[in-house]
């Protein structure tokens, strides 16, 4: 699985903010055609997004395209623009306001066209899906399980806002009056399972007041306990707060590395068990740990304890 702690949003017809991006130490950085594109600007848009993908130096990150969605006029040529021009520079395509499996697959075979008629290795481009609207959220396990290049299903938590009616303007926090709970639950743990029974990510969605890391950090906090794999951001300053909340604390990456050590030893000694200090670890153990393990090593952690085994 690629690393998606934090998803950078760019304008795809801003050149200055593209440069820019490419320095930030954010996972994924999708350059946008669709909402951040006025519709003046989208075709030549495409343009500028195939010179930075070809052009720019995006070592390390995530590189992703969201086009237009399938009920818009620019969409196909959105893909096949992008991919016929620099298809070799590009990770995956995020396809917005999926509301059903049709679309997904939609995509999935115009890419293998263009794949093949271009020599790219057919299948080597991914799709990200977002769920935007309550026929999405109805119909998100058959989207989670209509292509094999899906990676990963994307909260778009304001035009589902919208869709459902939510008493609301402010993405993210939860609407006046509602005192009891979390609003976003439900929403949250459904694209969740959907992913995870799937072998997806899950990607929770922006939080617009680019001002208050505070408040991100916190809303941030609450999909990351749940274990969404990251977040959209909108701003630099979201970043840093973004791949740490994502990331597990040095104690408890060490804690799964040692937990996993212990465990292969025990199995190389014969015992389905085993013990780390005063913690009983068994197969439920090793598989949390591989979780926590896995998020560790995505981010570049490094250990900073080794396991002693017992009579060393």
């Amino acid at each position: 699985m690629r690393s998606r702690r934090t998803t950078l949003a760019v304008p795809g017809s801003n050149p200055r903010f593209i440069e820019k991006a490419q320095g930030l130490p954010a996972d994924e950085v999708f350059l946008d055609l669709e909402d951040a594109v006025a519709p003046s600007a989208k075709e030549g848009a495409r343009a500028t997004v195939v010179a930075a993908l070809n052009e720019g130096d995006w070592t390390g990150k995530t590189r992703v395209v969201r086009v237009n969605d399938l009920e818009t006029h620019w969409a196909y040529r959105d893909v096949i623009e992008v991919v016929e021009g620099a298809g070799a520079e590009l990770d995956a395509v995020m396809l917005p306001k999926v509301p059903d499996a049709g679309h997904v697959q939609w995509l999935d075979r115009l890419l293998t066209q263009i794949e093949r008629a271009m020599g790219l290795p057919v299948g080597r481009i991914g799709i990200e899906a977002q769920i935007e609207d309550a026929r999405g959220m109805v119909n998100v396990d058959a989207i989670a399980a209509s292509s094999p290049r899906l990676e990963a299903l994307v909260l778009g938590p304001g035009d589902l806002m919208a869709s459902i009616n939510m008493k609301t303007l402010v993405v993210g926090e939860q609407p006046p009056g509602y005192t009891e709970g979390d609003a976003y639950h439900y929403i949250l743990m459904r694209i969740l399972m959907a992913a995870r029974a799937h072998d997806l990510q899950a990607i929770d969605g922006p939080y617009f007041n680019v001002r208050d890391v505070d408040a991100f950090t916190r809303v941030a906090e609450r999909s990351a306990a749940l274990g969404f794999d990251g977040k959209w951001v909108l701003h630099p300053s979201q970043i840093e707060a973004g791949n740490a909340v994502f990331s597990p604390s040095q104690d408890d990456y060490d804690h799964a590395e040692l937990i996993l050590d212990a465990y292969d030893h025990s199995l190389g000694e014969g015992r389905g068990a085993a013990r780390l200090g005063d913690e009983m670890i068994d197969e439920a153990s090793r598989k949390m740990a591989l979780v926590i393990a896995a998020k560790g090593r995505a981010a570049g952690m490094a250990r900073t304890k080794r396991f002693d085994p017992p009579g060393n």
